[in-house]
Formats: structure tokens, sequence, C-alpha cells
């Protein structure tokens, strides 16, 4: 199946660390595709080398210094830079049909199967179900697909500020036209939305094949303690969603990690693991609480509301930082 292949995206070393995670999960459940991952500029060398032991192929992506059509689209739309961002992995022309699925997304079994639905096939928003979740969804690579999505956007917008109201509403009649390309909640289940309908959850989540950490607090936004084995921080939710984080980071801390040591070398970098007993450990050395990503790209996170709280930006960390002005 050397022509189609699973793609997700990240524009971060956080998002990277998400990507990795799927990319082992589909690796452990023995995908016979290809694994594809589109990263932006921010993505450190590190991580850039961690990705390429862990996906067939990591293509960079960066609308803002390319001169193609993508480029000229963001100039009369530069809110929807992510979005285009986004959006190129209809340039994957070199594959038949792809899957893409979000890099905080997870796969609990093999899916190899949705590459038996059409475009576009997706799974329901458990916020508004008339609409899909744009965190998994069938596609095929089409240059001429990817220009009309970018005039798309470029006149009409999207009416969530992302691409989930981009693709909703040129993929307008995936609604009512074909049943089909409605893909079962099993293979985008939301992690958050689990107790809002527990008995369905109760009844039907035995079956499920993909868990999507929806929300603002990510996966990575925890702090595991490998010796304890648990997390630190609220669950927010559910404790089968809880389950799901503990998977991610069993993952993470023992397929993922040795990598990124190996890959850092003496570079410090945030783990997010401590080794500390019953979960009350310190942060060691080797993995002292530094930023991965830059400060400018530290800045735009805050003003878009999404610091993290769980990491660099804690209270603790904060306050260490005002009374360092006070002195």
């Amino acid at each position: 199946m050397a022509d189609q292949a699973f793609v997700t995206l990240a524009t971060n070393d956080n998002y990277a660390k998400g990507a990795m995670v799927l990319g082992r999960s589909l690796r452990s459940h023995k995908t016979s595709r290809k694994l594809v991952v589109l990263i932006g500029p921010h993505v450190t060398d590190p991580s850039r080398a961690v990705l390429h032991n862990i996906f067939d192929e990591v293509r960079l992506v960066d609308v803002l210094d390319s001169g193609d059509s993508a480029h000229l689209a963001l100039l009369k739309r530069p809110d929807l830079g992510v979005t285009f961002t986004k959006l190129h992995c209809w340039t994957l022309t070199h594959f038949s049909k792809c899957v893409f699925m979000d890099a905080d997304t997870m796969v609990l079994s093999n899916v190899d199967e949705l590459f038996d639905r059409e475009e576009l096939s997706a799974a329901p928003d458990p916020g508004w179900p008339d609409c899909f979740n744009s965190g998994v969804f069938v596609f095929r690579p089409s240059k001429e697909t990817h220009k009309k999505l970018l005039t798309f956007c470029t006149e009409h917008g999207s009416f969530d500020g992302g691409d989930q109201g981009i693709l909703n509403s040129f993929f307008s009649n995936w609604a009512t036209a074909d049943i089909s390309k409605h893909l079962p909640f099993i293979y985008n289940l939301s992690s958050i939305a689990i107790y809002s309908y527990l008995p369905a959850f109760k009844q039907y989540g035995a079956n499920a094949k993909v868990v999507h950490f929806l929300g603002q607090t990510k996966p990575w936004s925890y702090t595991y303690d490998t010796k304890g084995k648990c997390l630190k921080g609220d669950l927010q939710g559910s404790p089968s969603h809880g389950t799901y984080l503990q998977t991610w980071w069993e993952i993470y801390s023992t397929a993922v990690l040795p990598m990124l040591f190996k890959e850092f070398g003496d570079q410090p970098f945030h783990s997010g693991c401590v080794a500390g007993e019953n979960g009350c450990g310190e942060l060691d050395a080797v993995t002292h609480n530094v930023p991965l990503m830059s400060s400018e790209e530290r800045k735009q996170l805050w003003e878009q509301g999404q610091a993290d709280y769980m990491g660099i930006d804690c209270f603790d960390n904060i306050q260490k930082k005002l009374d360092s002005f006070l002195k």
C-alpha cells in the first residue's frame, strides 16, 4: 500500500510529541500504510530527527515563506495561516488516498480499514453532529482540490476561525449526501465528551479505535511520574479519559522519550516526566523545565489564551519570574 498514507501535522515541538506518539501507536498496531508528518519551521532539529525515525516522510511546510498560491491567499487572509498549513495535505499527490489525523489523536487498534472510505469521510463532531470533526478524515490528494480550498478560504473565511469551519463549508453536503462518508464515532472519540453521554460510552466505548484529546489541555500539558506511573494534574473528566491519558504517556515515556534524550543530548528540554516516589518527585537535571518553543511562539500562544499552565507557564514559574524583577 505504498500509495496510501496516514498524515499528521506538527507546528511546534509540543505537537511534535503528539505526532510521535500517534506514529508509534500506528506502528504498534501494525498499519500497512505509509506514515507522513507535515512540520512547521518551529519544530527543532532534534525533534525532526525523532520524527524521521518514526515516519516514512517528514515534509516541511511553511506558507509564510512559500511563493505558491497558498502564500498569495495568506496575504489576503493572514488569520488563517495555520489552516492553510493543514490544507497542504492535499498537495501530497504521490499518494492516491490518505487519512489525516490530528497530532492530538492516538489509535487504540489497527484502523487501516479507513482507506476503504472515500473523500471526505469523517466522524460527527460531538458539539454539533451535523458538522464533522476534522481531527480524522479520509481524503484524496489533489492539486486542483487544494487550489479550490485556498480560493474558498480567501473568499469565505472560516466560521470557527480554523480548518474545521473551512472544511465543513467546502464539503457542505457531508451531513446529507452520503451516509457511507459518516465515520462511526469510535474512529474519532472525543476524550472530553465521554462523560456527556456516559451510558453510550459504557455501551460502545470498548470498541473505540481512535481517541482524540480535544480542548486546550493536551496530553503533553501534564506531568508523568515514571516511577509511580501516574499523572499529575487535573484529569478533567471521567476515569476513562485518565486511562487514555495514561496510555498516551506510557507510549511517550517508553517509546519516544529515549529517542528524544538521544537527539537532544546535553541540551536541556522539557520532557514532562519526573522520577519521583508516589508522584511526588522533582524534575531531574536532564529533564530540566526549559520551553521547547521560541519566545515569539510562546508569546503567540499566550495571546491566543493557550499558555502552558501545567508546565513552563505554571503559577510557581510566573511567581519566580516576578520575584526576580523585584530584587
